[in-house]
């Protein structure tokens, strides 16, 4: 404690802002079904088809989250919605966290970088297996540019491993792979090209070479086997994805959430142009090929940030220094000490109340979850005990397979199952076809929907369908009796 300097302080401050950033309430629909999953696996065995939905039931489906959900599963299981903001946040902070060591600068110029690269990434963290991809693609940054910085190439066996580990938790492997695959194409640039900077030289290229092939091996120990490879690649081969998923479109600047990712384009770009430091090959490749990622797809934000942490500290940092704003850590004094800790207590004091107070909350939960969920919705089909097959909005799907597992889904946010099928679903929600012989073609009884589309307007004036209930949200309608 007698070195506890400002330096130290502002570090663990920087860690309560990122556990702050990353706590909130579990709302995304989605998390529902992969712990639906999860419980099935448990109970039943792994998933090779689909046992959820009444349109493609027994159809192929690659669960390759599976090990991801029974760690989610366990932390609901455990702590209820609790469990998995603390999942949520656990993962998010380790992650960030990782890219400290490898970012340049003061503490200063880092801990600012870092709540930014924090806050331009958490668009996309939720209660899903997602957030293991964000904590092992952080881990593969800090072992490449550890490598890169100070010569720690053993390290980088590691990574092998760690596939076969991420193999089993999300398909988001991929995203080690592309940073793997930039490394060895911008250090190998580097080697031929670039003089006076940090290089793995070709003897460091060539064992990353060897690492990826090896970590491509390892990806086969899952229980999916050669399956596990295609995935990543049948998903984004997807033209639904692109046309009708939010996440998988290009980013919405108008929309505060994505004002840190472009301050981190700005400052890179701003460092760079004002610092005589310049792009080598690998910082270009990193910077350059994920800003494409991003730009194409918006979930791919959190792996620009991640990528691009090292790169931009790096600019900030020099053009900083060489304006001679550069700030001398002094020895700290008894007093400074005991004022170090009381800011450190009382930030960390405030994270604790809010996230106590605004999120762990049963009170705030419910509330929460009754304005972004269909629960109330749930609690109605559960007492009434409705008929027949169900339609429902694609949005609410996963909650509902969790929250009335009695009721086969229509439809839910597994895309990379229905693929090219919700566009079937789109034309009965968006009533653009012969909506009667549509849900009579699926034996549907009732129909779960948000209340004001098409569809709801359609069944009201039907005289085969019968509105059975209405909230701010949804509504329900059944089928008339004889019809």
């Amino acid at each position: 404690m007698r070195t506890f300097s400002i330096e130290r302080a502002t570090y663990w401050i920087v860690v309560a802002l990122v556990v702050a950033i990353a706590s909130r309430i579990p709302l995304d629909t989605d998390t529902w079904w992969h712990l639906r999953s999860a419980e099935h696996t448990l109970t039943e065995g792994m998933i090779y088809t689909d046992p959820f939905s009444h349109t493609l039931l027994g159809e192929r489906w690659i669960n390759h989250s599976w090990g991801s959900q029974i760690v989610l599963y366990g932390m609901h299981q455990v702590l209820g919605d609790t469990g998995l903001a603390l999942y949520t946040a656990v993962l998010a902070t380790l992650g960030t966290m990782f890219l400290f060591p490898v970012m340049s600068g003061n503490i200063y110029i880092k801990a600012f970088l870092l709540c930014l690269v924090a806050a331009s990434a958490s668009v996309f963290w939720s209660a899903r297996p997602q957030m293991f991809s964000f904590l092992l693609s952080t881990i593969t940054i800090y072992l490449l540019y550890n490598a890169k910085q100070n010569g720690k190439t053993r390290a980088l066996w590691a990574i092998v491993p760690m596939m076969a580990l991420w193999g089993n938790l999300h398909a988001g492997y991929t995203i080690g792979f592309i940073f793997i695959g930039a490394f060895i194409v911008g250090e190998a640039f580097n080697a031929f090209f670039t003089t006076g900077s940090e290089t793995l030289g070709m003897k460091g290229v060539r064992q990353l070479v060897i690492i990826t092939v090896l970590a491509a091996l390892a990806l086969l120990i899952n229980p999916y086997g050669m399956d596990t490879w295609r995935v990543p690649f049948e998903t984004v081969g997807l033209d639904v994805l692109r046309q009708y998923i939010q996440e998988w479109n290009s980013p919405n600047f108008q929309r505060r959430e994505t004002w840190g990712f472009i301050a981190m384009i700005l400052l890179t770009l701003w460092g760079a142009w004002t610092s005589t430091t310049r792009f080598d090959w690998t910082n270009f490749f990193m910077f350059g090929g994920t800003l494409f990622l991003a730009l194409l797809y918006g979930r791919n934000i959190a792996v620009f940030a991640v990528a691009v942490a090292p790169t931009m500290s790096l600019f900030v940092h020099n053009a900083l220094e060489q304006r001679g704003w550069v700030i001398v850590p002094r020895r700290p004094t008894p007093r400074t000490v005991r004022l170090n800790l009381f800011l450190v207590g009382v930030v960390w004091f405030g994270v604790a109340v809010y996230v106590l107070g605004a999120v762990w909350s049963p009170i705030a939960v419910k509330q929460a979850q009754e304005r972004f969920l269909p629960v109330n919705v749930a609690n109605f089909i559960r007492e009434t005990q409705p008929t027949g097959n169900m339609f429902n909005s694609y949005n609410w799907g996963g909650y509902l397979m969790f929250a009335l597992p009695e009721y086969p889904v229509f439809v839910d946010g597994r895309t990379d199952l229905y693929g090219e099928f919700v566009r079937e679903w789109l034309f009965i929600t968006n009533a653009t076809t012969d909506v009667e012989a549509d849900l009579d073609k699926y034996g549907i009884g009732f129909v779960v929907i948000e209340k004001g589309i098409s569809l709801d307007y359609a069944l009201r004036v039907s005289p085969l369908w019968e509105e059975v209930y209405r909230d701010e949200m949804a509504v329900v309608f059944t089928r008339r009796n004889g019809s």
